[in-house]
């Protein structure tokens, strides 16, 4: 199993996932993430997409893994990368489906996701983690390799590979129907 809860109650997560691993997680799990996450914003599902829809094999295989909505900026000289914060999650709603169809355990962002999202999580067994938004210089503290992996005429956009270690995020919503953020308004309103 690759999600252990730490003696602190973080979830410490090893990619690849499995639907095991994504059962262990629930709405509001604060993890760390460990091991190997790929970089997708809008420029690049777009080149996905077209793929998925004629069969064709991906740049980079999806199963088990986990896509970061980020782009990059670049690196300072000695550091492995610039700032890395989340982007809006929602704008990659109409491509997540299919990408979890085709094996993807997990996407990071910040925000809401649509009902079409939450639906294909429970159904293929997925989760959408949150990651602090407007924190990504520290976010970078947390990646040890990044190198491009398709797309380089992307720029910032481009699919990078991270190897990651201890990356902070919470649980936003998970497999079994939970959503942190309706159930955070719901005590709210009591």
């Amino acid at each position: 199993m690759s999600v252990t809860t730490a003696a602190d109650g973080i979830k410490d997560v090893r990619t690849p996932l499995s639907d095991s691993d994504v059962e262990a997680l629930h709405a509001g799990d604060r993890a760390r993430i460990t091991g190997i996450l790929y970089t997708a914003r809008d420029a690049a599902h777009g080149r996905l997409f077209p793929l998925i829809e004629k069969g064709e094999r991906l740049p980079i295989d999806v199963k088990g893994q986990i896509i970061y909505y980020t782009g990059p900026s670049p690196a300072r000289p000695g550091d492995v990368a610039g700032s890395i914060g989340p982007t809006t999650a929602s704008r990659m709603d109409k491509f997540t489906p299919a990408l979890l169809e085709l094996g993807l355990k997990g996407t990071i962002g910040k925000g809401y996701r649509g009902q079409v999202v939450k639906d294909a999580l429970q159904h293929y067994k997925g989760i959408y983690f949150g990651a602090i938004g407007g924190a990504g210089a520290v976010l970078s503290r947390f990646i040890k390799k990044l190198e491009i992996v398709a797309y380089e005429d992307l720029g910032t956009e481009a699919i990078r590979r991270l190897e990651v270690e201890g990356f902070p995020v919470i649980v936003i919503n998970d497999c079994h129907g939970g959503d942190l953020y309706e159930e955070g308004m719901t005590r709210y309103a009591r």
